[in-house]
């Protein structure tokens, strides 16, 4: 069974992030149940005055591989643990998908909310009849609970296989700044190079590693995503470009 794990709103300026909190709670799952969690993905929601966010208005989403008869601890260890480790101003949400169990139609409504919360203001409400409506977990788990908004948009984000940035960045060894396409393509955390049309570069082209990377989902997928530079060759997009991008 593949569940989608996705929460928001659970920290406060300070503490603990909301992407950091969703990997230790991976971690629990991976312990108690043999589960395989996969990176954690962050997705850009509307940044708006009528919204309160912490800093960047942004839920975090992962996959989680278990068996199905381990849903329902799941959905229980997991509010456990965000009753303990969310911040005490937080209003946090939690969202839970079976993805092995919804409907194609289902699936769709959770992809529109989830682009919704990109461009619109969107009430708890609505997102509690929509997690009705579709039969998925969604849970408040303290303050006004406001966190479920973005918990339920997560989910539709992740979704479409094409949202979002993987938490954390990365160092490459490479020799003068040089790699291949395909010598990046043998890292573990990059499935793909892709320029900034998306559309895929060749094995045998030259990228120019500039610091640390961050990759994106596309097409489900890890993928790095690059662009031509004064030389001819390609360059990784910073992390601001990407923001942009």
């Amino acid at each position: 069974m593949k569940i989608l794990i996705s929460i928001d709103d659970t920290d406060d300026i300070g503490t603990k992030g909301t992407g950091e909190i969703l990997e230790e709670l991976c971690a629990e799952l991976e312990k108690e149940f043999g589960a395989v969690c996969s990176r954690v993905t962050r997705h850009q929601l509307l940044i708006h005055r009528d919204i309160k966010y912490t800093s960047h208005n942004s839920s975090m989403c992962c996959e989680c591989i278990t068996d199905a008869e381990n849903f329902e601890k799941i959905v229980e260890i997991s509010a456990a643990f965000l009753k303990e480790n969310c911040a005490a101003n937080s209003d946090p949400g939690m969202c839970m998908v079976n993805v092995d169990d919804i409907s194609s139609d289902n699936i769709g409504r959770l992809i529109s909310w989830g682009r919704k919360a990109k461009t619109d203001v969107l009430k708890k409400d609505d997102a509690v009849k929509l997690a009705a409506d579709t039969k998925i977990h969604l849970s408040e788990h303290g303050g006004s609970g406001e966190g479920i908004i973005g918990a339920l948009a997560g989910a539709g984000l992740r979704l479409t296989g094409s949202d979002g940035r993987f938490k954390g960045k990365f160092d490459l060894e490479a020799p003068e700044g040089y790699l291949t396409v395909k010598e990046v393509c043998n890292c573990p955390f990059i499935d793909q190079v892709l320029d900034s049309s998306y559309e895929s570069v060749a094995e045998d082209q030259i990228i120019y590693i500039t610091d640390k990377i961050k990759t994106v989902l596309h097409n489900n997928r890890s993928a790095l995503i690059v662009k031509k530079n004064s030389e001819g060759n390609y360059t990784n997009l910073t992390r601001k470009e990407l923001k942009e991008h």
